[in-house]
């Protein structure tokens, strides 16, 4: 059983912050996420989106973002459970948690909070005869490490910005890109979507627009993409890997049954310390709810350090929070 003083559900960017602002108080965090990276949205489909609207940063990719978070909270040394989802949450004689995890990983704690995001997400799939058969035999729906795909033959298919940055990074990693979108225009980002046209003009990767895919074919495992393209035309396409980035569809999944406030798909909260309906359970970020709330990642960092400072009652009943500012005395005197 892994023992901590908070358990924060989500690794999106406000989950992480989270934890820094946690630490400056000396409060331990162990982060619970369902899909296998930290980063929540944006490292699963905005890698290489610039982001403006972050304080101190003009420009600065998903990607990017997550990396300085990562490394602002290495000092404070919390860990993580990636790739499990939170299905249970079950209050303790002492007031404290216990939460059991998909894979059955029993975390206790004496604070939650959730900081889920629009809540789990799954990827949607294309509507391809089979597609589940050759699901970790060639068919992928997001790109972990792209050196696993070195010298290989990838077709990706979508026209947003997962699709577009995700072809960008593997042209040249790869031995072939086909990129396959049903529009002859893209919904990503124009800037990467001139790229694109401008690597397809230069024969570096093949682009079908105007297309989808229609099966798949394999002994035991992916070696060919058929493709369809508007006006009748078919094609096979060699491929050792299928990659469909259309994006992922939000579920609020068990945390609808916690029994806490619900409004629609989010979790009411207090803006006096983004509490719930249930002591010492917590929501910030996307997934809480309140009058005038904005859905910005810079508003979920002030709700993590109000959190904070509220959840340090629990932690510490017997001691005082001592307000501190970080420029007089960094982070390790906290």
């Amino acid at each position: 059983m892994i023992s901590t003083d908070i358990c924060v559900i989500g690794a999106g960017p406000v989950g992480l912050f989270a934890v820094f602002e946690a630490g400056l108080l000396k409060m331990r965090c162990h982060v619970v996420d369902a899909l296998t990276q930290v980063g929540g949205q944006l490292t699963e489909i905005y890698p290489r989106k610039p982001i403006y609207d972050i304080p101190g940063y003009p420009e600065i990719t998903g990607e990017q973002l997550i990396g300085q978070l990562m490394a602002q909270i290495a000092p404070f040394r919390p860990s993580f459970t990636l790739g499990e989802r939170v299905e249970q949450v079950d209050k303790q004689p002492d007031d404290t948690f216990l939460l059991t995890t998909s894979a059955g990983t029993v975390i206790s704690a004496g604070v939650v909070v959730i900081a889920g995001g629009l809540g789990c997400f799954e990827p949607r799939k294309p509507a391809i005869p089979d597609l589940q058969l050759y699901e970790g035999k060639g068919v992928a729906y997001s790109v972990r490490d792209p050196e696993v795909f070195r010298g290989r033959q990838v077709v990706i298919v979508g026209g947003g910005d997962s699709a577009l940055d995700w072809t960008l990074v593997l042209t040249g990693i790869a031995d072939k890109v086909t990129l396959v979108h049903r529009g002859n225009t893209f919904r990503g980002a124009p800037d990467t979507a001139g790229k694109i046209q401008e690597l397809a003009s230069a024969g570096k990767l093949d682009l079908i627009t105007r297309a989808h895919a229609t099966h798949l074919t394999g002994a035991g495992r992916l070696e060919r993409v058929g493709v369809s393209v508007y006006g009748g035309e078919s094609l096979l396409i060699p491929a050792d890997d299928f990659v469909p980035l259309f994006g992922l569809t939000p579920k609020l999944g068990p945390i609808a049954e916690w029994g806490l406030n619900m409004d629609k798909d989010a979790v009411s909260v207090t803006t006096l310390d983004y509490s719930t309906s249930e002591k010492r359970i917590y929501a910030i970020g996307d997934i809480n709810q309140y009058p005038g709330k904005l859905k910005l990642i810079l508003c979920g960092f002030h709700e993590a350090a109000l959190m904070a400072r509220s959840a340090f009652q629990f932690i510490y009943p017997d001691q005082r929070i001592n307000f501190k500012y970080t420029t007089v005395y960094g982070i390790n005197a906290f």
